[in-house]
Protein backbone atom coordinates (compact mmCIF):
# COMPACT_ATOMS: atom_id res chain seq x y z
CA UNK A 1 0.00 0.00 0.00
CA UNK A 2 1.26 3.47 -0.95
CA UNK A 3 -0.35 6.04 1.33
CA UNK A 4 -0.46 9.59 -0.07
CA UNK A 5 -3.39 11.01 1.91
CA UNK A 6 -1.49 12.29 4.93
CA UNK A 7 -3.32 15.61 4.97
CA UNK A 8 -6.47 13.66 5.81
CA UNK A 9 -4.81 11.64 8.56
CA UNK A 10 -1.48 9.99 9.32
CA UNK A 11 -0.43 6.56 10.48
CA UNK A 12 -0.01 6.58 14.25
CA UNK A 13 3.62 6.25 15.32
CA UNK A 14 4.40 3.03 17.25
CA UNK A 15 5.86 4.93 20.21
CA UNK A 16 2.64 6.96 20.44
CA UNK A 17 0.65 3.74 20.62
CA UNK A 18 2.94 2.30 23.29
CA UNK A 19 2.63 5.40 25.45
CA UNK A 20 -1.14 5.39 25.14
CA UNK A 21 -1.31 1.73 26.11
CA UNK A 22 0.77 2.46 29.21
CA UNK A 23 -1.76 5.10 30.22
CA UNK A 24 -4.66 2.75 29.60
CA UNK A 25 -3.15 -0.16 31.50
CA UNK A 26 -1.20 1.57 34.27
CA UNK A 27 -1.99 5.29 34.60
CA UNK A 28 -5.75 4.97 34.30
CA UNK A 29 -6.69 7.13 37.27
CA UNK A 30 -8.71 10.33 37.03
CA UNK A 31 -6.29 13.31 36.94
CA UNK A 32 -8.58 15.13 39.39
CA UNK A 33 -8.34 12.38 42.01
CA UNK A 34 -6.04 12.97 44.97
CA UNK A 35 -4.71 9.42 45.37
CA UNK A 36 -1.54 8.08 43.77
CA UNK A 37 -3.27 6.81 40.62
CA UNK A 38 -4.84 10.21 40.06
CA UNK A 39 -1.52 11.97 40.60
CA UNK A 40 0.19 9.70 38.08
CA UNK A 41 -2.47 10.53 35.50
CA UNK A 42 -2.12 14.24 36.28
CA UNK A 43 1.62 13.89 35.84
CA UNK A 44 1.09 12.37 32.37
CA UNK A 45 -1.11 15.31 31.36
CA UNK A 46 1.42 17.87 32.63
CA UNK A 47 4.22 16.11 30.75
CA UNK A 48 2.24 16.20 27.52
CA UNK A 49 1.49 19.89 28.06
CA UNK A 50 5.22 20.62 28.34
CA UNK A 51 6.02 18.49 25.30
CA UNK A 52 3.44 20.24 23.14
CA UNK A 53 4.59 23.68 24.26
CA UNK A 54 8.23 22.80 23.57
CA UNK A 55 7.45 21.29 20.17
CA UNK A 56 5.44 24.34 19.17
CA UNK A 57 8.26 26.64 20.24
CA UNK A 58 5.69 28.65 22.19
CA UNK A 59 6.75 28.64 25.86
CA UNK A 60 4.75 31.81 26.46
CA UNK A 61 1.43 30.25 25.50
CA UNK A 62 -1.10 28.32 27.56
CA UNK A 63 -1.96 24.85 26.26
CA UNK A 64 -5.62 23.81 26.41
CA UNK A 65 -6.22 20.22 25.31
CA UNK A 66 -9.22 19.55 23.07
CA UNK A 67 -10.66 16.75 20.95
CA UNK A 68 -8.93 18.03 17.81
CA UNK A 69 -8.49 20.88 15.35
CA UNK A 70 -12.20 21.43 14.79
CA UNK A 71 -12.95 21.94 18.47
CA UNK A 72 -9.87 24.15 18.85
CA UNK A 73 -11.04 26.36 15.97
CA UNK A 74 -14.55 26.55 17.41
CA UNK A 75 -13.25 27.41 20.86
CA UNK A 76 -11.04 30.16 19.50
CA UNK A 77 -13.59 31.75 17.16
CA UNK A 78 -16.65 31.67 19.39
CA UNK A 79 -14.57 32.62 22.43
CA UNK A 80 -12.96 35.59 20.68
CA UNK A 81 -16.30 36.77 19.28
CA UNK A 82 -17.95 36.61 22.69
CA UNK A 83 -15.03 38.31 24.43
CA UNK A 84 -14.76 41.12 21.90
CA UNK A 85 -18.34 41.82 20.86
CA UNK A 86 -18.47 45.09 22.81
CA UNK A 87 -15.40 46.38 20.96
CA UNK A 88 -16.59 45.68 17.43
CA UNK A 89 -18.52 43.38 15.13
CA UNK A 90 -16.14 42.66 12.26
CA UNK A 91 -14.48 39.27 11.77
CA UNK A 92 -11.97 38.87 8.94
CA UNK A 93 -11.21 35.46 7.48
CA UNK A 94 -10.28 34.02 4.08
CA UNK A 95 -12.33 32.43 1.32
CA UNK A 96 -10.34 29.18 1.50
CA UNK A 97 -10.56 28.24 5.18
CA UNK A 98 -11.42 24.82 6.54
CA UNK A 99 -15.15 24.28 7.23
CA UNK A 100 -14.35 24.33 10.97
CA UNK A 101 -13.63 28.04 10.52
CA UNK A 102 -16.02 28.99 7.73
CA UNK A 103 -19.08 27.46 9.36
CA UNK A 104 -18.34 29.20 12.67
CA UNK A 105 -18.11 32.50 10.80
CA UNK A 106 -21.34 31.76 8.98
CA UNK A 107 -23.10 31.15 12.28
CA UNK A 108 -21.73 34.39 13.73
CA UNK A 109 -22.93 36.22 10.63
CA UNK A 110 -26.45 35.17 11.59
CA UNK A 111 -25.88 36.73 15.00
CA UNK A 112 -25.07 40.13 13.54
CA UNK A 113 -21.30 39.95 13.07
CA UNK A 114 -19.82 41.42 9.90
CA UNK A 115 -17.85 38.64 8.19
CA UNK A 116 -15.28 39.66 5.57
CA UNK A 117 -13.65 36.92 3.46
CA UNK A 118 -10.31 37.74 1.87
CA UNK A 119 -9.67 36.35 -1.61
CA UNK A 120 -6.69 34.48 -3.04
CA UNK A 121 -4.94 34.23 -6.41
CA UNK A 122 -4.62 31.24 -8.75
CA UNK A 123 -2.03 29.56 -6.49
CA UNK A 124 -4.00 30.21 -3.32
CA UNK A 125 -1.86 33.16 -2.19
CA UNK A 126 -3.64 35.66 0.04
CA UNK A 127 -4.58 39.10 -1.30
CA UNK A 128 -2.70 41.22 1.25
CA UNK A 129 -4.03 44.50 -0.11
CA UNK A 130 -7.58 43.27 0.40
CA UNK A 131 -6.69 42.12 3.91
CA UNK A 132 -5.20 45.50 4.78
CA UNK A 133 -8.34 47.23 3.57
CA UNK A 134 -10.62 44.86 5.50
CA UNK A 135 -8.93 45.11 8.91
CA UNK A 136 -10.14 48.23 10.70
CA UNK A 137 -10.93 49.60 14.15
CA UNK A 138 -14.10 47.53 14.31
CA UNK A 139 -12.27 44.23 13.70
CA UNK A 140 -12.27 41.99 16.77
CA UNK A 141 -10.97 38.78 15.20
CA UNK A 142 -8.87 37.70 12.24
CA UNK A 143 -9.03 33.92 11.74
CA UNK A 144 -6.92 32.20 9.09
CA UNK A 145 -4.98 29.03 8.40
CA UNK A 146 -1.23 28.87 8.07
CA UNK A 147 -1.15 26.12 5.43
CA UNK A 148 -4.08 25.49 3.14
CA UNK A 149 -5.29 21.91 3.52
CA UNK A 150 -6.15 21.40 -0.16
CA UNK A 151 -3.30 23.05 -2.09
CA UNK A 152 -0.61 23.64 0.56
CA UNK A 153 -0.14 27.41 0.12
CA UNK A 154 1.48 29.08 3.13
CA UNK A 155 -0.28 32.20 4.42
CA UNK A 156 1.45 35.33 5.82
CA UNK A 157 0.05 35.06 9.34
CA UNK A 158 2.73 37.23 10.97
CA UNK A 159 2.27 39.86 8.25
CA UNK A 160 -1.42 39.98 9.16
CA UNK A 161 -0.36 40.49 12.79
CA UNK A 162 1.66 43.49 11.66
CA UNK A 163 -1.34 44.95 9.85
CA UNK A 164 -3.49 44.52 12.96
CA UNK A 165 -0.93 46.40 15.03
CA UNK A 166 -0.52 49.20 12.48
CA UNK A 167 -4.29 49.65 12.22
CA UNK A 168 -4.51 49.71 16.02
CA UNK A 169 -7.35 47.20 15.68
CA UNK A 170 -8.62 45.42 18.80
CA UNK A 171 -8.54 42.12 16.87
CA UNK A 172 -7.27 38.83 18.19
CA UNK A 173 -5.41 36.74 15.62
CA UNK A 174 -6.41 33.07 15.43
CA UNK A 175 -4.37 30.67 13.32
CA UNK A 176 -5.55 27.23 12.22
CA UNK A 177 -2.18 25.46 12.21
CA UNK A 178 -3.54 21.94 11.79
CA UNK A 179 -1.71 21.40 8.49
CA UNK A 180 1.44 23.32 9.42
CA UNK A 181 2.30 22.06 12.91
CA UNK A 182 5.38 19.85 12.74
CA UNK A 183 6.18 20.95 9.18
CA UNK A 184 7.04 24.66 9.35
CA UNK A 185 7.59 27.08 12.28
CA UNK A 186 4.35 28.31 13.81
CA UNK A 187 3.53 32.03 13.54
CA UNK A 188 5.25 34.04 16.24
CA UNK A 189 2.54 36.66 16.70
CA UNK A 190 -0.76 34.76 16.73
CA UNK A 191 -2.90 34.99 19.87
CA UNK A 192 -4.61 31.63 19.36
CA UNK A 193 -3.21 28.59 17.51
CA UNK A 194 -5.13 25.37 16.80
CA UNK A 195 -3.30 22.05 16.33
CA UNK A 196 -4.37 18.44 15.87
CA UNK A 197 -2.83 15.11 16.83
CA UNK A 198 -3.81 12.86 13.94
CA UNK A 199 -2.03 15.06 11.37
CA UNK A 200 1.35 14.46 13.07
CA UNK A 201 1.22 10.66 13.56
CA UNK A 202 -0.66 11.06 16.83
CA UNK A 203 -4.09 9.79 17.90
CA UNK A 204 -7.38 10.87 16.40
CA UNK A 205 -9.59 12.78 18.80
CA UNK A 206 -6.66 14.76 20.22
CA UNK A 207 -5.71 18.39 19.74
CA UNK A 208 -5.00 21.64 21.52
CA UNK A 209 -5.56 25.35 21.44
CA UNK A 210 -2.49 27.42 22.26
CA UNK A 211 -3.55 30.65 23.96
CA UNK A 212 -1.41 33.72 24.51
CA UNK A 213 -0.80 34.06 28.25
CA UNK A 214 -2.85 36.84 29.76
CA UNK A 215 -5.64 36.36 27.21
CA UNK A 216 -8.93 35.39 28.86
CA UNK A 217 -11.55 33.50 26.86
CA UNK A 218 -14.99 32.52 28.18
CA UNK A 219 -15.47 28.86 29.11
CA UNK A 220 -16.23 26.69 26.08
CA UNK A 221 -17.52 23.70 28.04
CA UNK A 222 -18.70 24.17 31.61
CA UNK A 223 -18.61 21.68 34.44
CA UNK A 224 -15.75 20.58 36.64
CA UNK A 225 -13.34 23.33 35.63
CA UNK A 226 -10.68 21.21 33.90
CA UNK A 227 -8.21 22.84 31.48
CA UNK A 228 -8.10 26.05 33.53
CA UNK A 229 -11.87 26.32 33.36
CA UNK A 230 -11.94 26.56 29.55
CA UNK A 231 -12.97 22.99 28.77
CA UNK A 232 -14.57 21.01 31.55
CA UNK A 233 -14.73 17.24 31.48
CA UNK A 234 -12.46 14.42 32.59
CA UNK A 235 -9.31 14.53 30.50
CA UNK A 236 -8.70 11.84 27.87
CA UNK A 237 -5.32 10.98 29.35
CA UNK A 238 -4.22 8.34 26.78
CA UNK A 239 -5.00 10.68 23.85
CA UNK A 240 -3.31 13.63 25.56
CA UNK A 241 -0.21 11.56 26.32
CA UNK A 242 -0.17 10.31 22.74
CA UNK A 243 -0.42 13.87 21.44
CA UNK A 244 2.52 14.89 23.64
CA UNK A 245 4.61 12.02 22.31
CA UNK A 246 3.68 12.80 18.69
CA UNK A 247 4.51 16.48 19.20
CA UNK A 248 7.95 15.61 20.57
CA UNK A 249 8.62 13.30 17.64
CA UNK A 250 7.57 15.82 14.99
CA UNK A 251 9.83 18.47 16.51
CA UNK A 252 12.92 16.29 16.13
CA UNK A 253 14.90 16.87 12.93
CA UNK A 254 11.97 18.81 11.46
CA UNK A 255 14.02 20.63 8.82
CA UNK A 256 15.81 17.50 7.64
CA UNK A 257 12.59 15.50 7.60
CA UNK A 258 10.69 18.14 5.62
CA UNK A 259 13.59 18.49 3.18
CA UNK A 260 13.17 14.82 2.33
CA UNK A 261 9.37 15.16 2.05
CA UNK A 262 9.76 18.19 -0.23
CA UNK A 263 12.16 16.27 -2.46
CA UNK A 264 9.63 13.46 -2.83
CA UNK A 265 6.87 15.96 -3.58
CA UNK A 266 8.96 17.73 -6.22
CA UNK A 267 9.89 14.42 -7.79
CA UNK A 268 6.17 13.60 -8.02
CA UNK A 269 5.33 16.96 -9.58
CA UNK A 270 8.16 16.73 -12.12
CA UNK A 271 7.23 13.19 -13.07
CA UNK A 272 3.55 13.95 -13.57
CA UNK A 273 4.34 16.97 -15.73
CA UNK A 274 6.67 14.85 -17.87
CA UNK A 275 4.44 11.79 -18.20
CA UNK A 276 0.96 13.33 -18.50
CA UNK A 277 -0.29 15.95 -20.91
CA UNK A 278 -2.80 18.68 -20.03
CA UNK A 279 -1.91 18.91 -16.37
CA UNK A 280 -2.33 21.96 -14.18
CA UNK A 281 -0.48 22.32 -10.87
CA UNK A 282 -2.78 24.14 -8.44
CA UNK A 283 -0.25 24.40 -5.62
CA UNK A 284 2.62 26.89 -5.68
CA UNK A 285 5.42 25.02 -7.44
CA UNK A 286 8.13 26.24 -5.04
CA UNK A 287 8.24 24.66 -1.60
CA UNK A 288 9.56 26.34 1.53
CA UNK A 289 8.57 27.94 4.80
CA UNK A 290 7.86 31.46 3.55
CA UNK A 291 4.43 32.87 2.79
CA UNK A 292 3.40 32.26 -0.80
CA UNK A 293 5.40 29.06 -1.18
CA UNK A 294 3.99 25.57 -0.74
CA UNK A 295 4.30 23.34 2.29
CA UNK A 296 6.50 20.46 1.16
CA UNK A 297 3.96 17.77 2.03
CA UNK A 298 1.20 18.82 -0.40
CA UNK A 299 0.59 18.78 -4.14
CA UNK A 300 -2.73 19.51 -5.85
CA UNK A 301 -2.92 18.54 -9.52
CA UNK A 302 -5.71 18.89 -12.09
CA UNK A 303 -5.71 16.29 -14.86
CA UNK A 304 -7.82 17.98 -17.51
CA UNK A 305 -10.34 15.79 -19.29
CA UNK A 306 -10.72 13.37 -16.37
CA UNK A 307 -12.79 12.91 -13.24
CA UNK A 308 -10.73 12.99 -10.07
CA UNK A 309 -12.99 10.54 -8.29
CA UNK A 310 -12.52 7.94 -11.03
CA UNK A 311 -8.73 8.41 -10.98
CA UNK A 312 -8.81 8.07 -7.17
CA UNK A 313 -10.60 4.71 -7.31
CA UNK A 314 -8.40 3.48 -10.15
CA UNK A 315 -5.30 4.25 -8.08
CA UNK A 316 -6.91 2.61 -5.07
CA UNK A 317 -7.19 -0.62 -7.06
CA UNK A 318 -3.43 -0.32 -7.62
CA UNK A 319 -2.86 0.07 -3.86
CA UNK A 320 -2.35 3.85 -3.89
CA UNK A 321 -4.36 6.09 -1.57
CA UNK A 322 -4.93 9.73 -2.60
CA UNK A 323 -7.85 12.16 -2.29
CA UNK A 324 -9.78 14.63 -4.42
CA UNK A 325 -9.70 17.33 -1.73
CA UNK A 326 -10.43 17.85 1.94
CA UNK A 327 -11.51 14.66 3.70
CA UNK A 328 -13.32 16.78 6.29
CA UNK A 329 -15.88 17.93 3.74
CA UNK A 330 -15.91 14.94 1.37
CA UNK A 331 -19.38 13.92 2.54
CA UNK A 332 -20.84 17.23 1.42
CA UNK A 333 -22.12 17.83 -2.07
CA UNK A 334 -20.57 20.49 -4.24
CA UNK A 335 -17.21 21.41 -5.68
CA UNK A 336 -14.13 22.49 -3.76
CA UNK A 337 -14.68 25.99 -2.39
CA UNK A 338 -10.90 26.39 -2.25
CA UNK A 339 -10.36 25.76 -5.96
CA UNK A 340 -13.40 27.88 -6.80
CA UNK A 341 -11.96 30.78 -4.79
CA UNK A 342 -8.68 30.32 -6.67
CA UNK A 343 -10.49 30.78 -9.97
CA UNK A 344 -10.21 27.20 -11.20
CA UNK A 345 -12.65 26.17 -13.92
CA UNK A 346 -15.23 23.42 -13.44
CA UNK A 347 -13.14 21.24 -15.75
CA UNK A 348 -10.05 21.75 -13.61
CA UNK A 349 -11.91 21.13 -10.35
CA UNK A 350 -13.51 17.98 -11.75
CA UNK A 351 -10.11 16.46 -12.52
CA UNK A 352 -8.25 17.38 -9.32
CA UNK A 353 -6.26 14.96 -7.17
CA UNK A 354 -4.54 15.90 -3.90
CA UNK A 355 -1.33 14.05 -3.07
CA UNK A 356 -0.11 14.53 0.51
CA UNK A 357 3.14 12.98 1.71
CA UNK A 358 4.87 12.09 4.95
CA UNK A 359 8.38 11.16 6.01
CA UNK A 360 7.55 7.49 5.42
CA UNK A 361 7.07 7.80 1.67
CA UNK A 362 9.96 6.57 -0.48
CA UNK A 363 11.34 7.43 -3.90
CA UNK A 364 10.26 4.01 -5.21
CA UNK A 365 6.69 4.73 -4.07
CA UNK A 366 6.70 8.10 -5.81
CA UNK A 367 8.00 6.60 -9.07
CA UNK A 368 5.30 3.92 -8.97
CA UNK A 369 2.67 6.56 -8.26
CA UNK A 370 3.77 8.59 -11.28
CA UNK A 371 3.56 5.51 -13.50
CA UNK A 372 0.18 4.36 -12.19
CA UNK A 373 -1.33 7.84 -12.31
CA UNK A 374 -0.16 8.39 -15.88
CA UNK A 375 -1.68 5.03 -16.89
CA UNK A 376 -4.98 5.84 -15.15
CA UNK A 377 -5.30 9.28 -16.76
CA UNK A 378 -4.41 8.04 -20.24
CA UNK A 379 -6.84 5.13 -19.93
CA UNK A 380 -9.65 7.45 -18.86
CA UNK A 381 -9.00 9.85 -21.72
CA UNK A 382 -8.71 7.02 -24.24
CA UNK A 383 -12.12 5.69 -23.24
CA UNK A 384 -13.58 9.14 -23.71
CA UNK A 385 -15.56 8.89 -20.46
CA UNK A 386 -15.54 12.59 -19.67
CA UNK A 387 -18.83 14.34 -20.39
Amino acid sequence: MIYLDNSATTKQHPSVTRRMITCMEENYGNPSSLHRMGLEAEKAVKQARRELSDAAGMPGMQVCFTSGGTESDNMAIFGAAKAGRRQGRRIVTTAVEHPAVLECCQMLSGEGFDIVRIGVDRQGRLDLAQAEEAIDGDTILVTMMQVNNEVGTIFPVDEIARIIREKNAPALLHCDAVQSFGKIPLPAHADLIAVSGHKIHGPKGSGALLIRKGLHLPAFIRGGGQESGLRSGTENVPAIAGLGEAASLCAKDREQRMKKVSQMRNLLMKGLLEEVEEVRINSPEETGEEAGTCCGSLLSVSFLGTRGEVILHTLEQDGICVSTGSACSSNKKGRSHVLQAMGASDREIEGTIRFSLSQYNTEDEIIETIERTAEAVKRFRRLGSFR
